[in-house]
């Protein structure tokens, strides 16, 4: 059996700094939930389609590791590997929670498929093709601990800091992130100068939620509270919200 781990993330900060074509541009820094992460393997048995198990709320089709498997699917020897072997997720990261979860999926999967089937492809080969199926694969694939992200989320720069001790709180709300970007769109839109921006970029993660509210720290969150009011019970003092939601999330000291 191979097995890895998928790791949640956060948005330490979410920034929008303009649009190209109908897309956000952002400005974000995302770290990765090292408590938090989704188990995925590949097990041994005689299967006529690709198969996928786990405790997921959508149909195969949308499913992001089907896309990236048919991504993949162009390489004749993964097509034979997936007749001798299924796919099984074991599932902890919440879905419509702004934690990656369907995106660190992909990203896992193209990982360990890369690696299986001797597929030789690059990290940023990889990330082309993740960026297919979502904006947040990229980051996954690099497999950073924390990240500098933007455009619509194919760049991706390693940024180096202590690995965080991230704590995340999933309050009951499914958020729906199209929705969340019309209402930002219709109603909240402003723009970060890339000023800021790369100043932001330049500063420590614990040093950015120091000063920080939670509004100003994420563009998305008044668009989001808009729409999901009982997100607003959720609020504590350092809490922070992470991409569309609906989860917060704080960093706690491994001192305490």
């Amino acid at each position: 059996i191979l097995i890895q781990k998928s790791y949640a993330k956060v948005n330490i900060f979410l920034k929008i700094v303009g649009k190209r074509d109908n897309y956000h541009l952002l400005a974000s820094r995302f770290a990765k939930v090292y408590n938090l992460f989704d188990l995925i393997s590949f097990e041994k048995e005689k299967c006529e389609n690709f198969t996928l198990q786990g405790n997921f709320s959508c149909a195969l089709e949308k499913n992001s590791i089907y896309k990236a498997y048919l991504a993949l699917s162009k390489y004749e020897n993964v097509k034979e590997f997936f007749k001798n072997h299924k796919v099984v997720v074991d599932k902890k990261i919440p879905e419509f929670a702004g934690l990656g979860g369907g995106s660190s999926n992909a990203a896992t999967f193209l990982n360990m498929v890369n690696e299986a089937c001797s597929l030789n492809l690059s990290s940023d080969e990889l990330a082309k093709i993740g960026l297919s199926i979502g904006a947040d694969v990229p980051f996954f694939v690099y497999d950073y601990s924390s990240a500098n992200v933007s455009g619509v989320g194919e760049i991706v720069q390693e940024f180096k800091e202590d690995r965080l001790n991230i704590e995340v709180f999933t309050p009951n709300i499914k958020c729906d992130t199209a929705q969340i970007f019309k209402t930002f769109s219709a109603n909240f839109y402003n723009e970060c100068s890339i000023e800021v921006a790369n100043t932001l970029f330049q500063k420590s993660s614990k040093e950015i939620l120091s000063s920080f509210t939670i509004d100003y720290a994420n563009d998305l969150y008044k668009a989001s509270k808009s729409l999901y009011p009982n997100l607003g019970d959720y609020e504590k003092d350092t809490w922070f919200f992470s991409g569309s939601g609906s989860s917060f999330f704080r960093i706690v000291d491994e001192k305490n």
